[in-house]
């Protein structure tokens, strides 16, 4: 099966400093967290891995890639080999005809490569704000951005007439390399329930994003492909995305996962300001979102939670509890975190190098197969 790498580009030390809006000294420079995550990122292809997939933040210290479409193409001219992605390409926050000529740039820069596009729709309310997009308009802009992304990879020459956006005849100059590609490999992230249906009805693919448990995403995953059976269409088997952790000691490996992984869980309610139930409950289609923030999860409950299924411990560990993601959510493609949370780089190297090294051959073997029965022999042990 194909590997892949994403790293967050998150500054999470300076939350503090940037809730309060303080120009003062930052305790890690945002250079610094550019220079050192750009390192590890140069470490992909010659390590062996098989892809890079970026986040597309801006505004808060979450993730800080400066727009997914511009950080990847300078990963693409840094690179030669791998094949790159997006998890996700934030399609309200976009003007959809220059959004379409900057992913036709890069799908020329890879000369060949392979690109695909994750989609979503965001739920960073400060994000929407920096942008001037109301969210209540998210959903139709969504809808709307990609059916004008699709005409413009079917055809040279497209016009369109939506509640958002008129667009004249026009056409995307340079053309794209290889338009048919992008559009069969185009895959959805989601967080509610609500959009799942409309990702599987789309015909788009699936990209899972870490945010549940994957007996959670087992069931995601056979309740897509049964309404793809609906259209018609072949089922799809889905890019996971995982946090790791691989060390020689088990006890640094637990370490490192659990104590970082709560950093960047932190982050992201920071980030995405789940707490703010109200503002969730009153904004058009993201009422499901309120339910996040009622949780009151302690930090050792969050920890169980969200870093023990986790691919974490020694190299035999760490392939063992990928085994049985694969098995649980019929993975076609791994996207590895190795460093998230306030992880120093140097840690994040030395569990990235191993992991090269002793599991990445053991799952380029690895078939990766796909199971949608529903069958109580494939849950995934946290031990």
């Amino acid at each position: 099966m194909k590997v892949g790498v994403n790293y967050p580009f998150g500054n999470d030390s300076d939350w503090d400093r940037y809730k309060a809006q303080s120009d003062g000294p930052q305790k890690v420079t945002d250079q610094q967290v550019l220079d050192e995550q750009l390192a590890l990122v140069d470490l992909i292809e010659p390590l062996g891995f098989d892809s890079y997939w970026a986040i597309d933040h801006y505004i808060t210290p979450y993730g800080m890639t400066g727009g997914v479409l511009q950080h990847l193409t300078y990963v693409a001219g840094r690179t030669s080999r791998i094949d790159l992605g997006t998890m996700v390409t934030v399609l309200p926050w976009y003007e959809p005809v220059q959004l379409a000529h900057q992913i036709s740039v890069l799908d020329n820069v890879l000369k060949g490569r392979g690109l695909t596009l994750g989609v979503g729709r965001g739920a960073a309310v400060r994000e929407f704000d920096g942008f001037r997009v109301a969210m209540d308009d998210a959903r139709i802009r969504y809808n709307e951005t990609l059916d004008i992304l699709r005409l413009a990879l079917s055809q040279e020459w497209f016009e369109y007439q939506g509640e958002h956006f008129t667009i004249p005849r026009t056409s995307v100059r340079p053309k794209f390399r290889n338009p048919e590609r992008i559009l069969g490999s185009m895959k959805s992230g989601w967080a509610s329930p609500q959009s799942l249906p409309l990702a599987a009805n789309a015909g788009l693919g699936m990209l899972l994003t870490n945010q549940k448990s994957w007996a959670g995403y087992r069931e995601d995953v056979i309740e897509f492909n049964r309404l793809r059976a609906e259209h018609g269409w072949d089922p799809v088997q889905p890019t996971v995305c995982v946090r790791a952790a691989c060390f020689e000691d088990e006890a640094e490996a637990w370490d490192v996962m659990s104590r970082h992984n709560l950093e960047s869980q932190h982050s992201s309610l920071n980030h995405y300001q789940l707490d703010d139930v109200a503002r969730f409950a009153k904004t058009k289609g993201y009422e499901q979102y309120a339910s996040f923030g009622t949780s009151t999860l302690t930090d050792e409950e969050q920890t169980e939670t969200t870093a023990r299924p986790q691919a974490w411990g020694t190299p035999e560990q760490v392939f063992e509890r990928l085994r049985r993601i694969q098995k649980m959510t019929g993975a076609g493609e791994f996207v590895l975190t190795f460093k998230f949370g306030n992880m120093p780089a140097e840690t994040a190297e030395r569990s990235k190098r191993l992991f090269a090294a002793t599991v990445l051959p053991r799952l380029h073997d690895l078939e990766a197969t796909l199971d949608l029965t529903d069958s109580d022999d494939l849950a995934v042990s946290p031990a």
